[in-house]
């Protein structure tokens, strides 16, 4: 978000234009009166980026900037709807600024670095009126193209459905203000392959937590039959830790290094402690109470990290134990069908998981039941075998 700042004693203009930051010294006092002055003035800044009419040069003639932005000043035609309208990349920016606000952190981030990496790159010099269905459909097609994370040839559609999803997002706010069509809206999504989960089963549980190192015992035992996601479990603190009511407050978790809200308002829950978790975390306050906030930390008091974790304690302990290799949030989908395999109301389990209603739980988790109750239909088999006829009931 554009700002006025301080270096030394002189005032400087901070704002985005074009998809960089810009900063730019004045000679001007940091009083009160001079900030009023200058943020006026960035406010017409702002304003000129947003319609498209923005000259670096006529703002800050002897900038270095101006000098790098001459080639592609914008015209200073007024905005006609229809007609003419911003660039991509002023009002793309000014979109972000005006919504980085309402967002976490995280989603702030991810924002951030899809229109640097992809959306501003591609469309940032082209006026939003003239960005048509087709451009839409060829970026997305280029997009195919680029080479994924994780060692996978392209991007997911789930990851190009989130991309095309924030560029609707821009031009249906420029629709409305500009009174123009949102050609993203006649583009369908990419179909996204169903992610299967892989839980473990409770032999396995019991050989993960005797294995791992003493060190992470009470951690991983604590993941397992909590089914808390691994930013609430890195973030849980002390003062969430009811031992009286035998309850776990999930109020924050760790996104990106930072304690943040939680995922979703749902997620704001209390988790009933089992016999194994409430034995963890009496241990682990032995171990960490007074060391830090943290339930689970570090040796210095920090959170733990979720890569050092992954790569260094959980993929060896896998290997060692001759088990495919899977994310620890599959702890999380193992506490789920589990409860579920013990029998516990589908509503209680929703609100342990930090789920909205058991539309979700039924859904991903129910098909591992039978295989974890060996109810795979013989139950109700027995039932009518023993109430028909003998020669309606038995197999052929």
């Amino acid at each position: 978000m554009a700002s006025i700042n301080v270096r030394g004693d002189y005032l400087f203009f901070d704002f985005r234009y074009r998809g960089q930051r810009c900063r730019e010294q004045t000679k001007l006092k940091d009083t009160p009166q001079n900030r009023k002055t200058m943020q006026r003035v960035l406010a017409k800044i702002e304003a000129e980026i947003t319609l498209g009419t923005f000259n670096y040069a006529t703002y800050f003639p002897g900038s270095t900037n101006a000098k790098k932005f001459v080639d592609s000043a914008p015209s200073t035609a007024p905005v006609r709807p229809g007609h003419s309208t911003p660039r991509f990349a002023g009002f793309a920016n000014t979109w972000y600024d005006e919504n980085e606000v309402g967002w976490r952190s995280s989603h702030a981030a991810t924002v951030r670095s899809t229109l640097d990496r992809h959306l501003i790159p591609c469309f940032g010099d082209q006026d939003i009126a003239q960005i048509a269905k087709a451009d839409v459909l060829a970026f997305r097609s280029r997009l195919a193209k680029i080479k994924g994370r994780n060692g996978n040839d392209a991007l997911s559609p789930k990851t190009i459905n989130r991309i095309i999803q924030i560029l609707g997002q821009i031009l249906e706010e420029a629709a409305d203000r500009f009174d123009i069509g949102n050609p993203v809206s006649k583009v369908k999504r990419l179909k996204q392959q169903r992610a299967d989960i892989y839980p473990f089963t409770l032999q396995e549980v019991t050989a993960l937590i005797d294995r791992i190192r003493s060190d992470y015992k009470n951690y991983l035992t604590t993941r397992f039959f909590t089914g808390m996601r691994t930013g609430e479990i890195h973030g849980l603190k002390w003062k969430y830790v009811d031992f009286e009511r035998r309850q776990i407050l999930v109020r924050e978790t760790i996104v990106r290094g930072a304690v943040d809200y939680t995922k979703t308002d749902y997620s704001q829950r209390e988790i009933d402690m089992s016999g194994p978790v409430l034995q963890a975390l009496l241990r682990q306050r032995d171990a960490t109470f007074g060391h830090s906030e943290f339930v689970f930390c570090t040796r210095s008091g920090l959170p733990i990290d979720v890569d050092n974790f992954t790569n260094r304690i959980w993929y060896p302990l896998l290997r060692n134990l001759l088990l495919e290799k899977r994310r620890p949030y599959q702890t999380r989908h193992t506490a789920a069908t589990l409860w579920l395999a013990a029998g516990e109301n589908p509503e209680w389990i929703a609100r342990q998981m930090g789920h909205m209603d058991t539309t979700m739980l039924f859904r991903v988790y129910s098909r591992y039941v039978p295989n974890l109750t060996r109810r795979d239909g013989s139950a109700f088999e027995s039932l009518v075998r023993g109430a028909l006829p003998e020669e309606v009931s038995r197999d052929e």
